[in-house]
């Protein structure tokens, strides 16, 4: 099985690149096509990889400010022919599942959400500090590309969402159906700990969409100690929202997260998330989760087990649920227990077994002609 693997961009880090990591492990030596890439912003890792960026990767202050150049993505993985693999296999959150395949290709768009940028816009530019001149250059290419957007997701033949939430949004904005497998956590890593502290815990990068403004408000309000892991354009913006009872960690090393989540109160998720990483970490680590009820919280967080919900995206809101919120009434190993199925081992089980099944079908000709069906 000859396969290759597209992603949007390669200039940063986050959840769409841990994907993109773990799919690099079950597929060693398999080519990464992308956009562009930029090799002194990434992990060294990164550079043993069969990387190639397309022409988009020479234009100017492009691995920096990628987002300036939205009108140029679909155009360039428009015209990336990729009709020589027997499978493609697309990391999409953006444009890069527009790429061309063949009637021998099978097409596997692992969905980590529907182009934000033309079905989600009004939300995303709310919550951004973006001058006149940007928004509406972003209204237009908005309705311009949305057409080219629905039309390249007809040429997928199977989408694989990464919640409920994306589910949904896949069959409002593109009318396919889809199969879930949720995103890869490292959750054997984390365990409870033995000693629980009297702090509240927010890890997350500091970028206003992440809503960590609620949670810094809320506990401030409350004199609640609340210790806000992370970096981010936001945070200056965030520290002079925030009383004493809130402390900045800034970056946070990986090896030293799991003590972080182990012996906090509660871990504290303010955002509409297409799925959510960090609060599955906390339940790993025995803790339970306040999570804004919706988006992929919905699928990792059972009330009442491993966590509550707050109802509106609002102060007055997350400051009602930390009121009710008694952390004696929740068992940390079944809160563990719940959050072990969200295991990196069961997304690589189901994701390699869903690529052999569609292309084994391809192979065989079952499907005919029209191969868009569920896996």
């Amino acid at each position: 099985m000859k396969l290759a693997l597209v992603h949007d961009w390669l200039n940063q880090i986050g959840g769409a690149e841990d994907v993109l990591e773990h799919l690099t492990r079950l597929y060693p030596g398999a080519p990464v096509y992308t956009s562009m890439y930029a090799p002194d912003l990434m992990p060294d890792a990164y550079r043993a990889w069969d990387i190639r960026p397309t022409w988009m990767d020479r234009l100017p202050g492009i691995h920096r400010h990628h987002q300036r150049y939205l009108p140029f993505y679909p155009p360039a993985f428009g015209r990336l022919d990729l009709s020589a693999y027997d499978v493609v296999l697309s990391n999409k959150s953006g444009f890069c599942h527009g790429v061309r395949t063949g009637p021998d290709t099978t097409h596997i768009c692992y969905c980590l959400a529907p182009t934000r940028y033309i079905w989600g816009l009004k939300s995303y530019l709310d919550r951004e500090n973006f001058g006149f001149g940007v928004r509406a250059a972003a209204w237009l290419v908005a309705r311009l590309y949305r057409g080219w957007d629905y039309a390249a997701a007809q040429r997928v033949d199977h989408f694989v969402a990464i919640s409920t939430e994306i589910q949904q949004r896949i069959r409002r904005y593109y009318g396919r159906e889809s199969t879930i497998i949720y995103p890869p956590v490292e959750a054997a890593r984390f365990s409870p700990s033995g000693t629980v502290e009297d702090y509240f815990l927010v890890v997350s990068r500091l970028i206003p969409y992440k809503r960590i403004d609620l949670a810094v408000r809320a506990c401030t309000q409350l004199d609640l100690p609340l210790l806000v892991a992370g970096k981010g354009r936001d945070r200056e913006r965030l520290e002079a929202l925030a009383g004493p009872t809130v402390q900045f960690l800034g970056y946070v090393p990986d090896e030293d997260l799991p003590d972080l989540f182990a012996r906090c109160r509660a871990f504290i998720f303010p955002g509409l998330e297409d799925f959510g990483i960090a609060p599955v970490q906390a339940q790993a680590a025995g803790r339970p989760v306040i999570a804004f009820k919706g988006g992929g919280a919905l699928d990792t967080v059972i009330p009442g087990q491993t966590g509550s919900f707050f109802e509106e995206p609002t102060v007055d809101s997350l400051v009602h649920a930390l009121r009710l919120f008694d952390a004696s009434g929740y068992d940390p190993a079944a809160i563990r227990a719940h959050a072990m199925q969200f295991d990196s081992s069961v997304f690589e089980q189901q994701i390699t077994a869903a690529v052999q099944q569609a292309w084994e079908t391809t192979q065989t000709g079952q499907q005919g002609k029209d191969r868009r069906t569920v896996l």
